[in-house]
């Protein structure tokens, strides 16, 4: 993927909210602003355009003028504090924006006569802060719209997309959703719960907090606990699990993610064919008792009745 660096703007004054800092609260357990950066963690340069605080990540910070100035006078601070030839522009709160919505964009932002790419929602309406500009046509309207009106500030995006030639990207309902309003907020933390993401959003949120740059591989590691609690006991999955990451660290101590990743499935199979193992014993040591006393009932000894009991008589001659 072509270098590039990333815009977010994080000035807002959130009025729908109540004036709420809006990239700080929270969806799945990570700010607004985290899951934002998380998306765009290639980026050569990341400006944030607002009020600094503790992000996941380091950025450049740097405010509009004046302040509250508004989404133009937001866009050219940061404008000036990149150099790559494309530059993606986002908002602060977009909870499910994804690394898939940031590479398409980019990538059609490259295309040849294009000067940028954006994505629209399920409406048609374009969103210009989920976006991808090439730098020097940006600036260039910029610099054209600031001389037109004496400022950028309390200007409209419209005026500079209009004099752009985007390609729109349809991107689907979650990439262009944004939090304006508390029933948003509400709607985001219940989606991100649902069924077929919970899992995913957790591991993501987990990695972030603990600051673990690795894929992981889920499935595997389900299997493993599976396979430890059927095989073993119930309780032995997550202490397997955790063991499991205990022996990856150690033997990956200072390589890179992917050995990382390696390790981690190689202490997995190994961990896995273990529990198998006692699996296998336990089903043919139950075998081994059920045959014992299948074909007759035990003696208060222990010994084995019927036949058995008798078998050392054969050939005596007794009746």
């Amino acid at each position: 993927m072509t270098a590039y660096d990333v815009i977010v703007l994080a000035g807002g004054a959130a009025k729908r909210l109540g004036g709420a800092d809006k990239p700080g609260l929270r969806v799945g357990g990570r700010a607004l602003l985290d899951r934002v950066l998380s998306a765009c963690a290639e980026a050569a340069v990341t400006v944030v355009v607002g009020g600094r605080r503790a992000t996941a990540r380091p950025v450049v910070w740097t405010r509009e003028v004046p302040e509250g100035g508004g989404p133009l006078a937001a866009l050219g601070a940061g404008l000036r504090l990149t150099t790559a030839e494309r530059v993606l522009v986002l908002s602060a709160d977009l909870p499910f924006l994804g690394r898939g919505t940031v590479d398409a964009l980019l990538t059609a932002a490259g295309e040849p006569g294009r000067e940028g790419a954006l994505c629209t929602d399920p409406d048609g309406r374009d969103q210009p802060l989920v976006a991808a500009y090439r730098a020097e046509p940006l600036r260039r309207e910029l610099a054209l719209i600031a001389t037109e009106h004496g400022s950028l500030a309390g200007l409209p995006l419209r005026l500079l997309t209009a004099e752009l030639d985007l390609a729109r990207i349809d991107a689907g309902p979650d990439a262009s959703f944004d939090c304006d309003t508390w029933d948003d907020i509400a709607a985001a933390r219940a989606r991100i719960r649902e069924h077929g993401a919970v899992l995913d959003e957790w591991i993501t949120s987990v990695k972030n907090e603990l600051g673990i740059d690795l894929d992981v591989d889920t499935a595997l590691l389900l299997d493993l606990a599976r396979d430890a609690a059927h095989g073993v006991a119930r309780p032995a999955a997550p202490l397997t699990t955790f063991l499991v990451g205990y022996a990856a660290a150690r033997a990956s101590a200072g390589a890179g993610p992917d050995e990382a990743a390696a390790a981690v499935a190689e202490a997995a199979r190994k961990a896995t064919d273990l529990a198998l193992r006692w699996e296998a014993e336990t089903e043919a040591s139950g075998g081994e008792v059920a045959g014992a006393g299948g074909s007759g009932s035990g003696t208060a000894d222990g010994t084995a009745g019927g036949a058995g009991r008798d078998a050392g008589r054969e050939g005596t001659g007794t009746p």
